[in-house]
C-alpha cells in the first residue's frame, strides 16, 4: 500500500528537472534534501558524506550530467536504455546494476515489473527509473526519520534490494492466498470455467515474475562477488541475507506454480469425469428405450393384419409387455453391474 510522501518529495519532475528526490547522507544513519543545481557540482564536505538522488532517466540532462562524471559511454547507455534485465557488474571502482521491482501502481498486474538502474562510487549512488517505483520513497522514509537509515553507500544499496525483494513477497502471498480459496473452493461448481481463467491468470503471473527474479538473483549474487572494496563486509552479509530470501521466494514460485497445475488438472478430472458420468447415464437411457422403441415402432406400422387391432385390451397387455420388458432390462443391467 502506498504512503504518503514526504512535503519535498513528489512522484513526478517537470521536464526541466529530472531529480525526483536527492539527499546527503551523514554517515550516522540521516540526511538532508539536495536540489538538482547543487547536486550537479556536490563533492564530500566531510568524511562518510553520501549523495544519493533519485532522477527520472528519460528527462534531458541526465546523460549530460552522467558523461561530466566520467561514466563510459557504455554504462551511460545501459543506465539511460530500457534494456531492463537484471544484472549488475564491477566497472573499476564503480558498481552498476539494474534491478525489476513489482509494479504496484493502479491498474498494474503483478508481472508488470519496473525497472531501476543503478550506479555508485561508494561516495555517490545514482538511481534512474522511468515508471513510478515505490521502493527508492521506503528507504527515503527511513533516512527522514533520521538516525534509523542507512550510513554508507553499501547499506543503501542493500536496503533499496531488501525493500524491492520484500514488495516481491507480497505479490507471492497473494498469489498463494487464491490458490488457497480455489482449493478450498466447491470444484464440482458450475463455476468451473471462472476457476479455470483464475489459475491459468495465477500460472502466467508466477511464470512471468520467476522470469524477471531468476536473473535478479544472480544479479544479487555478482553484487555479493565482485563489489568494490567501499562495499563493506557486512554489506555483503547483508546482501546474501538478501539472496537467501529471494532464493526462497523463487522456490515459492515453483511451489505455486505446481499448486496451480495440480489444482488445474483437478478440476478438469473432474469435469471430464462428471460429464462421462453423464454421456453414460444417458447411453444406459438409450440402451433401455431401444427395445421398447423397436416395439412401439413396430406395432405402430399402418399395415393390415396388425394383432389386437379389434381387441380392447391389446393396449393394456402391449403395455404390460413394455413394462415387463423395461424390468427385465434394469435386472440384467443390474447384474452385470452397468448400473
Amino acid at each position: 500500500m502506498d504512503e504518503e510522501l514526504p512535503p519535498e518529495v513528489t512522484d513526478a519532475c517537470d521536464d526541466d528537472n529530472p531529480l525526483l528526490f536527492g539527499r546527503v547522507l551523514d554517515g550516522k544513519g540521516a540526511g538532508r534534501p539536495i536540489e538538482w543545481e547543487d547536486a550537479k557540482v556536490w563533492q564530500p564536505a566531510t568524511p562518510g558524506e553520501i549523495m544519493w538522488v533519485h532522477l527520472c532517466r528519460n528527462r534531458p540532462g541526465v546523460i549530460e550530467w552522467l558523461e561530466q562524471l566520467d561514466i563510459p559511454e557504455p554504462t551511460v547507455e545501459l543506465l539511460t536504455s530500457d534494456s531492463t534485465r537484471p544484472r549488475a557488474f564491477r566497472d573499476g571502482d564503480t558498481l552498476v546494476a539494474t534491478m525489476r521491482g513489482i509494479n504496484f501502481n493502479p491498474g498494474a498486474e503483478p508481472e508488470d515489473m519496473i525497472s531501476m538502474q543503478m550506479w555508485c562510487d561508494g561516495k555517490r549512488l545514482i538511481t534512474l527509473r522511468r515508471f513510478p517505483l515505490q521502493t527508492p520513497r521506503h528507504v527515503l522514509r527511513m533516512i527522514d526519520r533520521e538516525e534509523v537509515g542507512p550510513s554508507d553507500a553499501g547499506a543503501l544499496i542493500t536496503e533499496l534490494a531488501e525493500a524491492m525483494i520484500t514488495r516481491m513477497s507480497s505479490a507471492i502471498i497473494d498469489m498463494n492466498e487464491h490458490i488457497d480459496e480455489l482449493e478450498d473452493s466447491d470444484h464440482d461448481s458450475d463455476d468451473a470455467e471462472k476457476m479455470l481463467d483464475k489459475i491459468v491468470t495465477i500460472r502466467r503471473n508466477c511464470l512471468a515474475l520467476k522470469r524477471h527474479m531468476g536473473p535478479m538473483h544472480e544479479a544479487l549474487e555478482s553484487i555479493s562477488r565482485t563489489a568494490p572494496p567501499w562495499f563493506e563486509e557486512h554489506d555483503r552479509r547483508e546482501i546474501g541475507e538478501s539472496i537467501d530470501r529471494l532464493r526462497r521466494y523463487l522456490d515459492d514460485l515453483d511451489i505455486s506454480k505446481e499448486s496451480a497445475v495440480v489444482l488445474q488438472d483437478d478440476i478438469r478430472a473432474r469435469s471430464i469425469a462428471r460429464n462421462e458420468r453423464t454421456n453414460y447415464l444417458l447411453t444406459i437411457v438409450a440402451a433401455i428405450f431401444l427395445p421398447l422403441g423397436f416395439l412401439t415402432g413396430l406395432l405402430g406400422i399402418n399395415v393390415g393384419g396388425m394383432p389386437g387391432v379389434d381387441d380392447p385390451m391389446a393396449f393394456w397387455e402391449v403395455v404390460a409387455l413394455c413394462g415387463s420388458i423395461f424390468v427385465a432390462m434394469l435386472i440384467l443391467f443390474w447384474k452385470w453391474k452397468w448400473l
